[in-house]
């Protein structure tokens, strides 16, 4: 990884952070996407203060909207020549209904359509810089999620677990049309199921709020949950691994909920449609 250019989006803090700090450990030159200036730069000082070695950009970024998605895009297009790796980390987990400036649902837009817009935005640069690769950081609760164009974009449906669970669903939809757009380019997409991990996402006021503390302490560290992103980022024997799903370590079908083929390309045409992008399905 000696110098290759790796973007890291939310990487300031939790999983983001860690898969930073392993990939800055194998000498690549990190790129740390942080919403908040000021978090992206203690987390950058403090990851020098114990890699001195470190190779790390700091890049401010805001994935909450459309506009601000494609700045950021264009911003790594305009500083780095080449880009190695995408790994599509930053995510949110709203507890009650929140819409972005567009009028979209935050986790909508933000752990769906942002990714998809940096994978499409940044494609080119990844594919004139190949071998190159793309990581979705996914949940394994993609599996109860329930995906209605007409409604689950805009918060219509909104439910503070299951909407979670429907945009993470939406990144799964898009993987297959994802990897056949990237076939025989020399760039590979793939998703990963991290594991349970005790983050901030998610967090709830009240008692329950208290109670899935109390439930975190047991979950894993965003250490661990770094450790697969980052094999499936850097892993030689997964050079030409493309469009598969992971969970934690194993190689695992997608459930059938995520292989609705119908939906999929009608979610890939209203994705383009709200962010005004041109890509066809190959």
């Amino acid at each position: 990884m000696n110098d290759r250019v790796c973007v890291v989006t939310g990487g300031n803090a939790g999983i983001g952070r860690a898969i930073v700090e392993a990939l800055a450990q194998q000498q690549a030159r990190v790129v740390l996407v942080s919403r908040d200036k000021m978090r992206g730069e203690t987390a950058v000082q403090e990851i020098h203060s114990a890699l001195p070695q470190a190779n790390i950009d700091l890049v401010v970024g805001d994935l909450s909207s459309v506009d601000k998605t494609r700045q950021l895009a264009q911003t790594l297009l305009n500083r780095y020549p080449a880009i190695h790796l995408l790994v599509n980390n930053a995510g949110v987990w709203p507890t009650q209904k929140q819409l972005n400036e567009d009028g979209l649902e935050m986790g909508f837009m933000v752990n769906h359509l942002a990714p998809f817009m940096l994978n499409q935005l940044l494609q080119e640069r990844l594919r004139a810089s190949a071998p190159a690769r793309i990581v979705n950081v996914s949940a394994g609760l993609y599996v109860n999620g329930r995906v209605d164009l007409q409604k689950t974009p805009y918060g219509h449906d909104f439910h503070p677990i299951r909407t979670y669970a429907s945009t993470k669903l939406c990144n799964l939809l898009c993987l297959p049309l994802e990897a056949a757009q990237l076939a025989g380019s020399g760039v590979t997409i793939n998703a990963v199921h991290p594991g349970v991990i005790n983050t901030k996402l998610g967090i709830m006021r009240g008692p329950l709020g208290w109670l899935m503390k109390l439930v975190k302490r047991s979950w894993a560290t965003p250490e661990q949950g770094a450790i697969v992103p980052v094999w499936l980022a850097t892993a030689p024997e997964l050079a030409e691994v493309n469009g598969r799903y992971f969970n934690e370590k194993e190689e695992t079908p997608l459930a059938e909920v995520a292989q609705n083929t119908e939906l999929a390309t009608q979610l890939w045409q209203l994705s383009l449609d709200l962010t005004q992008i041109t890509a066809a399905i190959s």
